[in-house]
């Protein structure tokens, strides 16, 4: 299976295209969509819908697994991060893909065994989980590769908990 990891952000938005083979995870790609300060909003949120569609159209995942907002102490920041989600929600309904949620405690379990895991943590087990000789540069990226390896970690335990029932 192969899905689209996204930490969204006005500024910076982080993405991982995941596969997942036999057990196997595999980063196909992964950065970041960079957009400008001196851009206006609309374009700036605009530029993240045209990117991640183009992501999508070239990789072809099955799904988008976002972060869900956590309380945020900057008011201002945690509005452009929810506006990043929205172009987010709004490409994969408009590219008929399902869109899947987790909280950071949720992609902390998943990945690193423990919901108040440090960034560090969580950046080193993305590392080993995807076999990357080292840890991704920018945080952004790192988290969106967290999330979609949450995904996939959940897949799979609902799978053993279901034991091929239907």
């Amino acid at each position: 299976m192969r899905i689209i990891g996204i930490d969204p952000g006005v500024a910076i938005t982080g993405y991982a295209v995941i596969e997942e083979n036999n057990g196997v995870f595999n980063c196909m790609a992964s950065g970041c969509i960079i957009t400008s300060k001196s851009t206006a909003p609309a374009l700036r949120l605009k530029a993240i819908h045209d990117q991640l569609s183009g992501l999508i159209a070239k990789h072809k995942p099955r799904a988008i697994v976002v972060e869900k907002i956590f309380f945020s102490k900057n008011v201002r920041t945690a509005f452009q991060v929810g506006e990043a989600r929205g172009v987010v929600m709004l490409t994969a309904a408009g590219n008929n893909l399902d869109l899947f949620e987790y909280t950071p405690l949720q992609v902390k379990q998943a990945v690193a065994g423990y919901g108040r895991a440090e960034k560090q943590q969580v950046q080193k087990m993305v590392r080993v989980l995807l076999c990357l000789d080292q840890e991704p540069a920018v945080d952004d990226e790192a988290d969106a590769m967290a999330v979609a390896l949450c995904h996939l970690q959940n897949r799979r335990w609902q799978d053993a908990v279901k034991g091929g029932r239907p």
